[in-house]
């Protein structure tokens, strides 16, 4: 393949901005790719300028051939040749920016940028080539008129196919906020409820619906107040449709629940139209695994996770009654592992539970692998994973890390001994401190002073602080179930109710759930902490405080509170973003405890100081 460009290509571009594929003979068009780079962020999104050597015009790459970048295939002076593309006005600019979304790698990188020599003389500028220009010979077409394709198109066709030959249909991943009018094809994958909010601004109402094309790119699309009551009837989930006319934005990363740089607004003059027996469109599930051994970030957070691992056990259905409307719905526990030689349990519910649960239950001898999309990474018994209404399970996928998953453990997975990342989350601590108190510690104004850690996902610090005070007013403990360690409630005539048990117990035992304010020598913040930090902090468990409370007085109960004041610990935190109020606050949460080792903090400090002679 000859390694060029196509002369005046950028003209080319800008004189024809919006080409329709179905009408038109689109030409293939090959540029340099100059000045590559990511947007923001992204790892999936680039722009460059695209360059003929004559003009330049601002680009960016569609989603797909972000793994040509991090292959390498595609680098900065590369070439491409463009199959696809729109050219879109910027706002309050005068240039155009250049949309691709078709293309494919002619060549890597050349050696330099491609520019060609002007000269002038008494008749004007004449462009010399300093680069010989191929063109790729295109194949001949049979010559055929606007008219004769559109009728062809069509012939038999429903009235929604004949409506989508009148104007073209882009791919998701080559919208952006920029755009002028546009029509999506795309099947309704997850649908919110209708719900009513009440803020500042008044009352009104909001849902929200997730939409995947045919590439398997998906978008979350908005509808307020009536918007929300025309389109919510209209949505039906796993039908396809054509929509127009709606508005694109930044999305919010930490409402954000599929994997795309916008979200979509719909108001209610945008156009939503169904398509008819659409049952062959069926959008191609993407993941994007995370191993179990690096879920740890994920806990508590607002980002899902795709897991693949191989089904080691699974429960029995249980029955859980809701608090907040006294419903039963169905629960099944897995657990699964994966060549981190790490284990998870997986929470599935409601549907899942029954159909997907007990089909893994009859097949668990087998050791069957599967792939799981959306999961929420909770912190109970350290660390697990609930399903969502919008999880996907998926048995015996037919994906590469699937195949390469079940070859590891047939040939030395099953005789590998699995730990759980629960357990070792928390003994991990203790078991490897010198690396996890020590290797990335900060101060506390290093967290305090940046509001944006943990915006994203939680992060983790190591600190060497003293706890200063400790609230002694403050709601310190909660009655916990003693299989389980869930909240219990008072039962009817005497006992105790354990929603997760579903049983009643005559006793139950107290458990830390409290805040402190720590100190170090840069500031001081206010950490949340467990009952396995506390125990360790107030030198007491709670019931052993709460009888000092009830049987000595409230002024022995403070001073053991003062005691245990002023004393330097070391903890593993996790910092995170949680909203209160319409407000948004970092969240500093205890995951971890270890007394002082004088010997390893002298090291420490030694090396530290090493470090600052050194620089």
């Amino acid at each position: 393949m000859a390694k060029s460009i196509t002369p005046n290509a950028i003209s080319s571009l800008l004189s024809n901005p919006s080409p329709d594929p179905s009408l038109t003979d689109v030409p293939e068009i090959v540029v340099q790719v100059v000045d590559l780079k990511p947007i923001g962020n992204s790892n999936t999104r680039f722009t460059f300028m695209a360059s003929d050597g004559k003009m330049k015009i601002k680009a960016m790459l569609p989603t797909h051939i972000s793994s040509e970048v991090h292959s390498g295939n595609l680098q900065n002076l590369g070439l491409i040749r463009i199959l696809d593309y729109t050219c879109n006005s910027i706002p309050n600019q005068p240039e155009k920016a250049l949309i691709v979304t078709k293309c494919e790698v002619v060549s890597p990188s050349l050696e330099t940028e491609i520019k060609s020599e002007v000269k002038i003389d008494e008749t004007g500028i004449v462009l010399k080539p300093k680069h010989e220009m191929i063109v790729k010979p295109k194949q001949e077409m049979v010559s055929k008129s606007a008219a004769q394709i559109v009728h062809e198109q069509n012939v038999n066709n429903a009235p929604a196919a004949r409506m989508a030959m009148t104007r073209r249909v882009y791919p998701l991943c080559s919208l952006n906020p920029y755009q002028g009018s546009w029509t999506i094809k795309v099947r309704l994958t997850n649908k919110g409820n209708l719900r009513q909010y009440n803020n500042a601004r008044g009352e009104g109402h909001v849902f929200n619906v997730e939409l995947t094309d045919q590439d398997g790119t998906q978008i979350q699309a908005t509808m307020f107040n009536e918007a929300a009551k025309k389109f919510y009837p209209k949505f039906e989930l796993g039908k396809v449709y054509y929509i127009s006319r709606g508005t694109l934005k930044v999305a919010n990363k930490q409402f954000k629940t599929v994997q795309n740089d916008y979200e979509m607004t719909l108001n209610e003059n945008s156009e939503v139209e169904e398509i008819a027996g659409e049952g062959s469109f069926i959008p191609e599930t993407k993941f994007n695994f995370v191993k179990v051994e690096d879920l740890g970030p994920y806990v508590n957070g607002r980002e899902l996770v795709d897991i693949v691992g191989i089904v080691q056990n699974v429960s029995t259905s249980l029955s859980i009654r809701r608090k907040s409307n006294n419903e039963t719905i169905p629960k099944r526990d897995i657990t699964i592992a994966d060549d981190s030689k790490k284990t998870v349990i997986v929470s599935l519910w409601n549907d899942l539970a029954t159909t997907i649960g007990q089909e893994l239950l009859d097949m668990v001898e087998k050791v069957p692998v599967v792939a799981i999309k959306s999961l929420k990474v909770g912190d109970f018994q350290g660390l697990s994973l609930s399903s969502i209404s919008k999880t996907t399970v998926v048995i015996s996928p037919d994906i590469p890390e699937a195949k390469k998953l079940r070859s590891w453990y047939d040939s030395e997975g099953k005789e590998t001994s699995m730990s759980s990342v629960g357990s070792t989350m928390a003994s991990s601590m203790s078991n490897n401190g010198s690396r996890s108190m020590y290797s990335d510690r900060v101060f506390l104004s290093h967290i305090i002073n940046d509001p944006t850690l943990g915006q994203d996902k939680a992060v983790y610090f190591s600190i060497k602080v003293y706890i200063s005070f400790i609230k002694p007013d403050q709601t310190m403990w909660y009655r916990a179930c003693k299989t389980c360690n869930k909240k219990v409630t008072e039962a009817l005539g005497s006992g105790y109710w354990c929603e997760g048990c579903q049983k009643n117990d005559a006793e139950c035992s107290l458990r830390y759930i409290m805040v402190v304010k720590a100190s170090d020598p840069t500031g001081e913040a206010w950490l949340s902490t467990f009952n396995e930090q506390a125990e360790k902090i107030i030198g007491y468990t709670a019931d052993e405080l709460d009888r000092i409370k009830r049987e000595e007085g409230e002024e022995k109960f403070q001073l053991k509170l003062k005691e245990a004041t002023w004393v330097p610990h070391l903890f593993r935190v996790s910092v995170a973003q949680s909203e209160y109020m319409n407000e948004k606050r970092q969240r500093i949460t205890v995951r971890a405890q270890s007394p002082i080792d004088y010997a390893a903090e002298s090291k420490y400090l030694l090396e530290e100081i090493s470090k600052i002679k050194i620089s």
